[in-house]
């Protein structure tokens, strides 16, 4: 026996050792030296890892315990063996909790923390471009030109929304540029004469010449030509520059369209379309020259095989009617906007002065403008009409305060020239009296904004608000608010405290919300009115059926009791006159319900004559009769 148990202790070591459960088991317990929060869990009766030899049929209770006592055994040894020998690494590991536990919150503060762009460089442009943003300065994007430089890079036909003096003309500019220059390096594309590739258009020849300008200096870093044709300039310089290789043409429609016509413009190289102040143009006619002019491109798009274009839509404003029709022109555009758009401007402080009946708005407009102008501030002055305009100047004229005017009947050279003059630093900056039409696409740097004439609807009112705290920079606006403007001045100042939006509010929207308002409330007021009524009936009902339960009764008799006394002394008046009784039973027998003809009727109504007159005639005679007989007595008696 002892023998036959000696060889079996020898076999079953020579079957543990040679086991590969036994080097996983040293390597779990040298990685629990270096690992402390990894806890082997201690054996009961069998090792975890371990194949159970309990299964053998041969073995019994007691070689179980003798298997489990010597593997234990083994594992001692080993683990000494393990804390001898020097660690493989130096550093010791962290905690695996505490990796995961940090992974989690990374990818927690991931998922709550946007993306943020601080350098130009992360935007995708490329130094030549990026030359022009490192010369004037600028180092951190806005929100419009983060969200608008990739998009466009992208090749995406988009609407760039955003409030004025965000930097939207850089936003699409700089991109456009960076696809030209691509394009010439791929496909190996070059300037020609007559054949721009990219085309900007804008409503005023003031925004085209601004435009121009933010053109010409990244053409000063990247290589590429443009040129401008706008209303308002001669028409030969325009032709001559058109006939020298060109890559963008910044102008109007409608003198770009005129080139077209004369050919001096060829729209086969065309694959980029910017329409700057997009909302403008389609507000103020220029819809069908915009129509004619993507018709051609639309049409090459739409064969088989043709060339596609790209366009960027540009707007300070989108109302839903013109966002109707952008979405109806150009089918799948996609809209990208700011969270400030339709939305005050941080940097800028409005005040609403509102005047009495009494007050001379002039008086006060001079109260307003003198301390600001004190101060060497630049000062624009909004008129809704051009005879208030005229007013104005006139006005501020008299009182020796120096101003230049800009509004439509301002010929095109002359307001060119205002504009200079009030953008110069060379002595007493003059005040800008102008109407609307200097209230979209002007880069001014402008102190102060006053509002001699309050706009008509909200869109106006930012556009006008837009000339000042662009880009960051502080600014004014002053509003003059008379008796006729104070219900739009209301409604819009109560948004801009509110932070809320300014789209679409008119004196029209504002006023018919207000009577709806009102009607909503007399509708509230009257059914609640007629609810306590109808409880206050409610009441009186259950208190008249608790004190009288049969008052109904004695009320039904009482009517049907009263009118017996009544027709009795009906009765009793016709039998004291017996003839008018007669003759009024015969005519309610007449009266009766007959179905005969209108003859019929006719007939009947002259009987009716006929023995009225009999009946009368009688009685006539009869009193006739006994005077006659009394005559003939007293005859015969005498």
């Amino acid at each position: 026996m002892g023998g036959s148990g000696t060889a079996a202790r020898r076999s079953l070591l020579t079957l543990s050792l040679s086991s590969p459960n036994l080097f996983t088991l040293s390597r779990l317990s040298s990685s629990a030296k270096r690992f402390p929060l990894l806890k082997l869990s201690k054996p009961s009766g069998v090792l975890l890892g371990f194949r159970p030899l309990c299964t053998a049929p041969t073995a019994t209770e007691p070689d179980q315990i003798k298997h489990s006592m010597l593997l234990e055994r083994l594992r001692s040894r080993h683990l000494k063996d393990s804390a001898s020998k020097p660690p493989l690494t130096t550093t010791t590991p962290r905690p695996l909790n505490a990796v995961q536990t940090e992974t989690e919150d990374g990818f927690k503060n991931k998922s709550k923390k946007k993306k943020v762009v601080e350098r130009f460089e992360e935007l995708g442009l490329t130094e030549e471009v990026m030359g022009v943003v490192k010369e004037m300065g600028i180092e951190v994007p806005t929100e419009i030109q983060c969200i608008g430089i990739p998009a466009v890079l992208e090749g995406k036909s988009v609407v760039l929304g955003s409030h004025t003096g965000s930097g939207k003309t850089f936003a699409y500019m700089l991109p456009l540029v960076q696809l030209l220059r691509q394009d010439e390096a791929l496909y190996g594309m070059l300037m020609r004469p007559r054949r721009p590739r990219a085309v900007v258009l804008c409503p005023t020849r003031e925004l085209s010449e601004q435009v121009f300008r933010v053109a010409k200096s990244i053409s000063h870093h990247a290589r590429f030509r443009s040129t401008m044709v706008s209303g308002g300039g001669r028409v030969r310089p325009q032709e001559d520059s058109l006939n020298n290789p060109i890559d963008m043409v910044v102008g109007t429609p409608g003198r770009v369209l005129q080139h077209i016509e004369e050919g001096n413009i060829v729209y086969g190289d065309i694959k980029y379309v910017v329409l700057d102040e997009a909302d403008t143009m389609f507000d103020r006619g220029f819809g069908p020259d915009i129509r004619k002019f993507l018709g051609p491109l639309k049409n090459r798009a739409s064969k088989p095989g043709g060339e596609g274009f790209q366009t960027v839509l540009v707007t300070a404003t989108m109302t839903r009617a013109v966002q109707k029709l952008v979405d109806e022109e150009f089918q799948g555009i996609v809209h990208l906007r700011t969270s400030t758009l339709h939305k005050k401007v941080a940097s800028a402080r409005h005040d609403f002065i509102k005047l009495a009946g009494s007050e001379n708005k002039l008086e006060a407009l001079l109260q307003v403008l003198g301390p600001s102008l004190s101060k060497g501030n630049r000062v624009m002055v909004f008129c809704n009409t051009l005879n208030s305009s005229r007013a104005v100047d006139h006005f501020l004229g008299e009182n020796q305060l120096s101003t230049v005017n800009y509004h439509g009947e301002v010929p095109a050279e002359q307001r060119v020239e205002n504009l200079k003059r009030f953008k110069s630093d060379d002595g007493d900056c003059p005040s800008l009296v102008c109407t609307d039409l200097a209230a979209r696409g002007l880069d001014l740097d402008v102190d102060h904004v006053i509002m001699f004439d309050f706009p008509s609807n909200s869109i106006d009112y930012l556009h006008r608000t837009g000339r000042t705290a662009r880009m960051g920079a502080k600014g004014k606006v002053t509003s003059l608010v008379t008796r006729k403007d104070l219900v739009l001045a209301t409604r819009i100042e109560e948004a801009l405290r509110k932070n809320e939006s300014l789209e679409s509010l008119t004196v029209d929207n504002v006023r018919r919300d207000m009577a709806r308002s009102r009607i909503t409330e007399q509708k509230r007021t009257n059914v609640k009115s007629v609810k306590i009524s109808n409880q206050k009936n409610k009441v009186t009902r259950k208190a008249k059926e608790e004190s009288a339960p049969n008052s109904k009764n004695k009320v039904t008799r009482k009517g049907k009791e009263a009118p017996t006394p009544a027709k009795s002394s009906k009765r009793a008046v016709q039998a004291s006159k017996p003839v008018k009784s007669s003759s009024s039973s015969a005519n309610t027998s007449r009266k009766a319900p007959s179905t005969s003809s209108g003859k019929k009727q006719t007939a009947i109504k002259k009987s009716r004559s006929v023995k009225s007159a009999a009946s009368k005639l009688s009685v006539v005679g009869f009193r006739g009769r006994a005077s006659w007989s009394n005559k003939k007595e007293s005859l015969r008696s005498s």
